[in-house]
């Protein structure tokens, strides 16, 4: 069973689906849906639609220089069956399966780092903005630690020689 790969979005496209287009230089394209095929007449760059693995890859979304791809790529060619071999790469595919998911794991982690911070400044923001509709405003007077402190900041007074610049 051989397994193509969309040329618009990188997808697998398995035996029976898809879309496959010769052009007049008998160079073929296969599309994995309808849409990956309109894009194309289209003559859209797959590069600058945002949900293409190409756009995912350049804009470091995706993982893009690991070498478990390239024994994706070196296995699909036909070989000449032998048993030994066989037994070896399909030991192989297993190991590196696992490699290639801890890695995943590990740039999705990277990725998301600063997104905990970053969501917890928003979170307290807004909390700040609309403490009215957590609590009564009558609570908030009785009681002023369910507010959040307040941040004193020094600024400094415009001096005469300012005044007059201005």
């Amino acid at each position: 069973m051989r397994l193509e790969k969309c040329w618009f979005c990188s997808s697998t496209v398995y035996p029976g689906h898809g879309i496959q287009y010769v052009r007049n230089d008998a160079k073929v394209f296969r599309f994995c849906r309808s849409k990956c095929h309109k894009n194309f007449k289209m003559k859209r760059n797959p590069r600058k639609v945002k949900w293409t693995k190409a756009y995912r890859r350049l804009n470091g979304k995706d993982m893009t220089q690991d070498a478990t791809f390239e024994f994706e790529r070196k296995r699909n060619r036909p070989e000449r069956y032998d048993r030994s071999v066989t037994e070896n790469t399909l030991k192989a595919i297993k190991k590196i399966d696992k490699v290639r998911v801890d890695r995943e794991a590990r740039h999705h982690s990277q990725r998301m780092k600063g997104k905990k911070a970053q969501v917890l400044r928003e979170a307290t923001k807004e909390l700040e903005q609309s403490i009215h509709m957590v609590k009564a405003p009558a609570a908030l007077q009785e009681d002023s630690s369910l507010t959040l402190p307040k941040i004193k900041v020094k600024v400094s007074q415009p001096t005469e020689d300012n005044r007059m610049l201005e």
